[in-house]
């Protein structure tokens, strides 16, 4: 889409980083190491407490391997790509990979983790039809809208009662959401002092990366080409865009 004749693109500006709790929302094991990674290890070694919260445990995710073996075998990777990156927090529910669908079911499970987990700043995954001129596969696009109408869910005590049973208590101090990848990108923060963590995080994932095809871009050349893509937009040499919502 074009914009009206007069408008300018709006310039990307630093992300204001006035927050200490943040919640990482993905649907599949390697997801956050595709580039965000980055900013999770700027954050941690900023003092931050940073959790991840994967929507499935990415079983469907290796051709040549069983769901029933891939499932735990890439949950522990992803465990392990946390830690590259100093989060010990990852918790993971039991959505079906591949099949995930967008409604009432799965806002109350990210919605149930957020109460508990109380961040100030939740990411979520981009749901965008297209993701770098490629049609985004469903998961993401489904876990991406639901997490936003989490983060609003999780302050209204009449939505979601029944969390209220389990000792579950409405959380409202999201004060912000941020969408990575978006095409409508407004911040960004600075990772150039962090691409060999964020590089180690993908790396973590062994299994995955081991039967992707031969031409597949390579951990460190892929996360050095996405951290390097928004260059031309803040002038950094690596760094990790967002689209920044109030909650």
């Amino acid at each position: 889409m074009s914009m009206p004749p007069g408008m300018a693109p709006t310039a990307l500006q630093p992300l204001d980083e006035d927050f200490q709790s943040v919640m990482c929302v993905v649907a599949h094991p390697d997801d956050i190491e595709y580039g965000l990674s980055a900013a999770v290890d700027r954050w941690v070694k900023q003092g931050k407490t940073v959790t991840y919260l994967l929507a499935s445990r990415g079983e469907a995710g290796i051709d040549t391997m069983h769901p029933d073996e891939a499932g735990p075998v890439r949950e522990a990777e992803e465990v392990a790509a946390g830690r590259a990156v100093g989060v010990e927090i990852v918790d993971f529910l039991d959505f079906r990979d591949g099949v995930i669908e967008y409604g009432v079911p799965l806002r109350r499970e990210l919605c149930r983790v957020m109460r508990l987990r109380k961040p100030e700043l939740v990411v979520a995954q981009g749901h965008d039809v297209r993701f770098m001129n490629r049609l985004s596969q469903s998961d993401h696009r489904a876990v991406g809208l639901a997490t936003l109408d989490a983060a609003r869910d999780c302050g209204n005590r009449w939505i979601f009662t029944d969390l209220e049973t389990e000792g579950v208590q409405p959380w409202t101090g999201i004060k912000t959401v941020l969408v990575s990848p978006s095409p409508v990108a407004t911040h960004y923060v600075d990772v150039a002092a962090h691409l060999e963590p964020a590089v180690a995080s993908l790396e973590a994932h062994h299994a995955y990366n081991d039967v992707l095809p031969d031409d597949f871009p390579k951990p460190r050349e892929l996360v050095t080409m996405i951290l390097g893509m928004p260059e031309r937009a803040t002038g950094l040499p690596h760094s990790v865009t967002f689209e920044r919502l109030e909650a």
